[in-house]
């Protein structure tokens, strides 16, 4: 790993370390992850067949993971990463490869996913595929005079003070987009410049950025914002069920939506390996594929596991089978130069 990059993670984790003093115990699963992740629905059945009680915690953003696994790894034994965060995991020695034999249900899993080059790396497998989507856009279809269809609803004055957009480095891909640029994770620095001067001009729209999902839906169904970014499928559920007496929609904006993939990787040093490997097949089975998929919205990285707990209707609109949907996304990377993105995305924060 390069000087540079070595020096971003470790920036990184040092901006939020948090001081933890505990250690994970035999016979328990630690699990840092998303919300949504680690619901009671599907994870009350892992512990019941597995005597392996689950303690989740949650992250808001990818860099979160750094700042808490440098704080004291071994609190955790899974980290649920997005792809474009897996490679800083590795290079930064947080995680161990896995032993993909002792992973049940490994072969079903898509290869676009599971042979993918962050996933598999210096001749090892470094995380277990686990559940993918996309980023699109959401609003309030009563509060816009026209229905968009552009990035560009972000930066519109007249939603000024209505406008959301998550706490996180992504912001800066949403907005290279927006403004043109095809390379948006190697952007050069004059089109960093460019993203980092936009960014501060909308500033004066942003109610607020979202740290969670459960924040932004807080922040949609309080009326206090309009329009954002948002996972899609999760968001929209979520607003939409709570029955506000309005409704809120997504849309892939013309510039594309961005995909995602999180996976599941071994913390280093572990002490509970032998529950974090029955963890990791378990939600490749059945019940963990299709168990996560309904918590969240998002789509099963498993298509054998969920043919028989998917109806049909529910297959189509979680993209089963249809990988095609994945090259229709600009699908995350690490950053090449993630100090740099790090550094503009942490000025646009601080500019008044």
């Amino acid at each position: 790993m390069s000087r540079l990059r070595r020096s971003a993670i470790l920036a990184l984790a040092a901006a939020s370390l948090i001081p933890q003093t505990l250690v994970a115990k035999a016979g328990e699963l630690n699990y840092l992850t998303w919300e949504g992740y680690a619901v009671d629905g599907f994870i009350s059945k892992f512990e019941a067949a597995s005597d392996c009680k689950v303690t989740a915690s949650y992250v808001g953003s990818n860099d979160d993971f750094a700042a808490k696994l440098a704080a004291g790894g071994g609190v955790y034994d899974i980290i649920s990463p997005s792809l474009d965060t897996v490679p800083m995991m590795r290079q930064a020695g947080f995680v161990a490869p896995i032993d993909t034999a002792r992973v049940e249900g490994f072969d079903g899993i898509y290869p676009e996913f599971s042979k993918q080059s962050d996933v598999v790396a210096d001749g090892e497998t470094w995380a277990v595929p686990l559940i993918w989507g996309s980023v699109s856009l959401i609003y309030r279809p009563d509060k816009l005079a026209t229905k968009p269809d552009s990035i560009s609803v972000l930066f519109d004055p007249a939603l000024k003070g209505k406008v959301s957009l998550w706490d996180d480095k992504s912001a800066l891909y949403w907005t290279a987009r927006y403004l043109g640029y095809d390379n948006v994770f190697d952007l050069t620095d004059e089109q960093l410049e460019a993203v980092k001067a936009k960014l501060i001009e909308q500033k004066a729209l942003i109610r607020k950025y979202w740290a969670s999902a459960g924040e932004l839906t807080e922040l949609m169904a309080n009326q206090e914002v309009y329009v954002s970014n948002a996972w899609t499928g999760l968001t929209s559920k979520d607003v939409n069920n709570l029955k506000k007496g309005f409704e809120v929609v997504e849309f892939t904006p013309k510039e594309k939506a961005e995909g995602w993939m999180d996976s599941m990787m071994l913390v280093k040093d572990s002490p509970n390996e032998d529950c974090a490997y029955k963890f990791m097949s378990f939600m490749q089975s059945p019940e963990g594929q299709c168990g996560i998929a309904q918590s969240t919205g998002y789509f099963p990285v498993n298509p054998k596991a969920v043919q028989g707990c998917m109806d049909d209707q529910m297959k189509k609109d979680r993209q089963v089978d249809n990988v095609e949907f994945v090259k229709s996304l600009v699908m995350w990377q690490q950053p090449v130069r993630l100090d740099k993105y790090l550094e503009t995305w942490n000025a646009v924060k601080a500019a008044p």
